[in-house]
C-alpha cells in the first residue's frame, strides 16, 4: 500500500513549483517516520498521512472537499481498511496552518505528521520554499510599506496581499511554539534560530549594508 501510494503521490506532485512537490513529501515522510518511532505511534497511519497530506490541499485543488475525496478514493483503491481511512483523513483535513494554527490535533499520529510538515516549513528548506511559493503566487520579496498581517481569516491568509518576508512573521516564526512532540520541539529550536539569523542578514543587505 505504501509503495503504491509513493508512486501515486510522485505522479501527482513531481515538478510542482510552489514548494509542495514530491521532495517536500519525501522529507515530511522521512521526518514523520523518525518521530513516530520515537513516540511509538502507528507507523502505517503516520506514513500514509504524510505521503498524502498535500494531495488534498486546497492550494492544489479547486476546493478542500475535492481533495479529500481524491484521497479517500485512492485509499479505497489500495484496499486500506475503513478505520485506517478515517484516521488518515482526520489527519489530512485538520493539520494545515490556515492562518493561525487551527485547533489541536486529536491523535498522536496527527500531531506527528503536523510536526513533520511544519519542520519542513522552517530552516534553510523553509526559507527556500517560502520564496518558491511567493514566486508561484506572484508575490514580491519584500516591501517595507506592506506590514505582516495578524489574526487573518483562512480566506485572507490564502488570498490576501502579502510578501515573502512577511510570511516569516505570519507563519514561520510562529511554528516553534506550535510543535506537538518533544522531538519536534527539539528540531524546531535550531531551525527557528537559523531563520532569525537569516532575517537579520536580509534586512542589513536590504539597506545596502
Amino acid at each position: 500500500m505504501i509503495l503504491q501510494t509513493e508512486k501515486f503521490v510522485f505522479r501527482e506532485l513531481n515538478g510542482e513549483a510552489s514548494g509542495h512537490d514530491w521532495w517536500h513529501i519525501y522529507r515530511v515522510t522521512k521526518i514523520t517516520k523518525t518521530i513516530a518511532q520515537q513516540e511509538n505511534a502507528n507507523l502505517f497511519i503516520c506514513e500514509m498521512g504524510a505521503l498524502l497530506h498535500d494531495i488534498a490541499d486546497e492550494k492544489l485543488n479547486s476546493n478542500e472537499a475535492e481533495g479529500i475525496e481524491k484521497v479517500r478514493e485512492w485509499l479505497i483503491h489500495v484496499n486500506v481498511d475503513e478505520t485506517s481511512i478515517s484516521s488518515i483523513i482526520e489527519i489530512i483535513s485538520t493539520m494545515s496552518f490556515k492562518g493561525g494554527g487551527g485547533p489541536p490535533m486529536k491523535t498522536l499520529e496527527g500531531k506527528i505528521v503536523q510536526d513533520a510538515d511544519r519542520l519542513d516549513a522552517m530552516g534553510a528548506i523553509g526559507i527556500a520554499r517560502t520564496f518558491a511559493f511567493s514566486g508561484a503566487k506572484n508575490q514580491i520579496i519584500h516591501d517595507p510599506n506592506i506590514k505582516p498581517r495578524e489574526h487573518v481569516t483562512k480566506e485572507e491568509y490564502r488570498t490576501g496581499k502579502t510578501t515573502a518576508i512577511n510570511h516569516f512573521y505570519e507563519k514561520l516564526l510562529k511554528l516553534k511554539e506550535l510543535m506537538n512532540t518533544d522531538y519536534g520541539k527539539k528540531l524546531a529550536e535550531t531551525k527557528h534560530q537559523y531563520m532569525e539569523e537569516y532575517l537579520e542578514v536580509f534586512f542589513k543587505e536590504w539597506e545596502g549594508e
